[in-house]
């Protein structure tokens, strides 16, 4: 079983097809070590963060950008107030891949997981 930790220490390939998606039960056992993440209805990867300033939600908003341009594996974000919502879905394989796992493990690792 893969961890959190070795999630984090690995690097997003570019992926194209449907070759690349994750099975429902490869995803859900990914999932099972990401605290509070979720697959939604729609089968997207996503987890809310909350902060307790506005400055503070900004600058991991910021964090986020930069390793989604260092691992060219971007999230939709979805701010507000003191949250964050972060969702992956690789959409040149039309659902989720191992780079959302992987994404999501690096942004564990910057909250402490």
């Amino acid at each position: 079983m893969t961890t959190a930790h070795e999630l984090a220490r690995e690097h997003c390939r570019p992926l194209r097809g449907s070759e690349h998606l994750l099975e429902p039960t490869q995803a859900a056992s990914l999932l099972t070590c990401l605290p509070g993440w979720q697959i939604s209805d729609r089968g997207v990867l996503q987890k809310e963060f909350t902060f307790a300033s506005y400055a503070a939600t900004l600058l991991f908003v910021n964090t986020v950008a930069g390793l989604a341009e260092r691992e060219n594996h971007h999230p939709d974000l979805e701010v507000g107030y003191g949250r964050v919502k972060v969702s992956y879905s690789t959409h040149d394989v039309g659902g989720l891949s191992r780079n959302d796992f992987t994404c999501a493990a690096k942004i564990e690792a910057l909250t402490g997981f």
